[in-house]
């Protein structure tokens, strides 16, 4: 009996090596950018955006700040980590059971900010992320844990590429909602 070969990994896997982390977090971007461009500006702080926080409803700018926020945290626990600082999980003052407030934080954060000016930062924070990557090893993001027991690599992931999925059906469901093509 033969053993099958080893199937490449599927959409909804989880990378488990430093080229499937970029291609996931790309990927994710690029679609999800390509939703952003196509919403007129006049609607970007309408509510009707589903939110994580149940019966509620968020803009399309709230969603962009959330993105933002989680890619902008995993930048700042490596650079912690890495001066062999602290690192306060999820962030400074706010505990994993606390994920809302902290999503309200982020959409206060970037309230006065331009639709435009959140797709630009949204741009330059995903590059950021993705030039970290490329500046670890796979041994450094998935060798050892870096968080309990997750790996840097995963943590990366669960904070980046995986909200851009979900934020992604709810974009699309919104503008599918207000007839945006």
């Amino acid at each position: 009996m033969t053993s099958s070969p080893k199937k490449p990994a599927s959409k909804s896997s989880i990378p488990t090596n430093k080229s499937e982390l970029e291609a996931s977090i790309s990927i994710a971007f690029n679609k999800i950018l390509a939703d952003y461009s196509t919403i007129p500006n006049n609607v970007t702080r309408q509510l009707g955006v589903v939110d994580n926080v149940k019966g509620t409803e968020i803009s399309v700018c709230d969603t962009l700040a959330y993105l933002i926020g989680w890619q902008k945290l995993v930048l700042k626990w490596v650079k912690l980590s890495n001066q062999s600082q602290t690192v306060d999980f999820p962030e400074t003052g706010y505990k994993w059971n606390e994920l809302g407030k902290l999503a309200q934080h982020f959409q206060f954060q970037y309230a006065q900010w331009s639709y435009k000016d959140l797709l630009e930062e949204f741009t330059v924070v995903n590059k950021e992320v993705l030039k970290l990557i490329a500046s670890l090893s796979d041994h450094q993001l998935y060798g050892e844990p870096w968080y309990k027991k997750y790996t840097l690599g995963k943590m990366i992931q669960f904070n980046t590429a995986s909200p851009m999925v979900n934020i992604r059906s709810k974009i699309r469901k919104f503008k599918k909602q207000n007839q945006i093509i």
